[in-house]
């Protein structure tokens, strides 16, 4: 991880140097999470198709591992894979 540099021994032009060059990155990083949550949203609606059609076919549309991980969502163990354990 780069360290932020010394304010104070940059000179006026760094400064602005620096500040264009984060303004920069953040613009190519929020371009990025907006085509990553776009393609996020298709596989989404492509899961919800799928199930959808499944409940309309009489399939299961929920299974044990489904029920087990919403158990986990609910009890605050979603984010800790060992919680299971315990």
């Amino acid at each position: 991880m780069d360290t932020f540099p010394d304010l104070g021994s940059l000179s006026d032009q760094e400064l602005k140097d620096l500040i264009q060059q984060l303004t920069d990155e953040e613009v190519e990083v929020s371009y990025r999470r907006r085509i990553l949550h776009g393609k996020i949203d298709i596989l989404r609606a492509e899961l919800v198709n799928r199930l959808r059609k499944k409940h309309e076919t009489g399939e299961d549309v929920i299974s044990g591992a489904d029920v087990e991980r919403l158990t986990d969502i609910l009890s605050g163990r979603a984010g800790d894979p060992d919680a299971r354990d315990e």
